[in-house]
């Protein structure tokens, strides 16, 4: 079984959650488990059916159109009696862990903090929105311990699976699954920016479900599209620098890890942070000639002991599956690095509240951003 779960995990592509969910095929009832968000507000979610109407499908054929499954994240009231959101979708599971050759039920994959169609909490005032570009054959959930977090502080998050490179279910039960069609950053860039369309049309009151599916209560007219940040992993992190370049309503981006291939030449003039660890300014050209064309506030951090995995959901599912499948310490290391999990987790929720909380909400978060801080003396910040 540890062999099968290595064989998964080494099937993935980078910027893939491969691993995370073959640890999911360990004996017994065991179920992963996500960290729970640590903000004052509980967590609602809703999916979306999207069909961006200005583009067509590469693959659908002549008349069809770019159709995309998308969440919103955002603070909720009553959301006790609600069922949480799993983590994946069944048929989503399923795919992949058909694609890879290891059957599982999916019924053992990790439930989220986000209650299903939770009405919002509202304080009087708009939420600032972010929207989310996953990696390289992921999903959108990917990194759903920094999506709850965020939405438990007050943010309405707006995630999208990027159709083509991904494993993503329809409503209707159409699974589709990482194809033949390549698809680029510009082409996740894409996807973004008419998440942000979409966004805007939720702030005006318009639904966007092309199925035209109840939405929780509060959500329309809840978010405010004058505060709307970005941030993505891997190829998702260079999308969100694509899209600040191309569509001024980003006011803030955070990269994750992300290679900034094609290189990218022009200059952005609004924040932008970066989270590195595998695709350094020092090891990757592509990164430091972006980082040189940043003309507004801009910071890199990296912890200690972090790679490509460190900073999303695999940092904690990974170890758990370890514990489950009787890998070696330093299998699980292969994976996510020597940064300890839970101080990943810790991290992963912490500075990426305090970047959009400053260029979002013009919020000091105890001047987190500033300098190293002796809560977190694993990261560093590199000049």
């Amino acid at each position: 079984m540890l062999a099968a779960a290595l064989a998964v995990g080494a099937a993935a592509p980078m910027g893939a959650a491969g691993p995370a969910l073959a640890a999911s095929t360990a004996p017994g009832p065991a179920q992963l488990t996500l960290p729970v968000p640590t903000g004052p507000y509980r967590v609602g979610t809703v999916p979306l059916h999207l069909v961006d109407a200005s583009r067509p499908d590469p693959v659908a054929g002549p008349g069809r159109h770019r159709e995309l499954m998308a969440a919103v994240w955002y603070p909720a009231r009553k959301a006790e009696d609600l069922p949480r959101a799993p983590w994946m979708t069944e048929g989503a599971l399923r795919a992949f862990l058909a694609d890879v050759g290891f059957l599982l039920d999916p019924a053992l994959g990790p439930l989220t903090a986000g209650h299903v169609g939770a009405p919002v909490h509202r304080a009087g005032h708009r939420l600032p929105a972010i929207v989310y570009s996953h990696g390289s054959g992921s999903h959108r959930g990917d990194h759903t311990i920094m999506v709850q977090e965020l939405a438990s502080h007050g943010y309405a998050v707006v995630t999208v699976d990027h159709t083509h490179d991904t494993f993503t279910e329809f409503p209707d039960g159409r699974v589709l699954t990482p194809g033949d069609v390549p698809m680029y950053p510009r082409d996740f860039a894409a996807d973004l920016r008419f998440l942000l369309d979409c966004v805007e049309g939720l702030a005006a009151g318009r639904n966007p479900d092309v199925d035209g599916k109840p939405l929780p209560q509060g959500l329309l007219g809840a978010l405010d599209p004058q505060r709307i940040g970005a941030f993505g992993w891997s190829k998702g992190g260079t999308a969100t620098a694509l899209t600040m370049l191309a569509d001024r309503r980003v006011r803030a981006g955070l990269g994750i890890d992300g290679p900034m291939q094609p290189t990218i030449t022009a200059d952005l003039d609004r924040p932008f942070m970066m989270m590195t660890a595998v695709f350094t300014r020092t090891a990757m050209p592509d990164v430091e000639e972006f980082w040189t064309h940043l003309r507004d506030w801009r910071l890199d951090i990296r912890a200690d002991g972090a790679v490509h995995n460190s900073y999303g959901d695999n940092a904690t599912l990974i170890p758990q599956a370890g514990k489950i499948l009787g890998m070696t310490d330093q299998q699980i290391q292969d994976w996510i690095g020597t940064l300890d999990p839970a101080r990943a987790v810790r991290i992963q929720q912490a500075y990426p509240l305090a970047f959009f909380d400053l260029h979002l909400r013009h919020r000091g978060q105890g001047h987190l951003l500033d300098g190293p801080c002796p809560a977190f003396p694993e990261v560093r910040f590199i000049p």
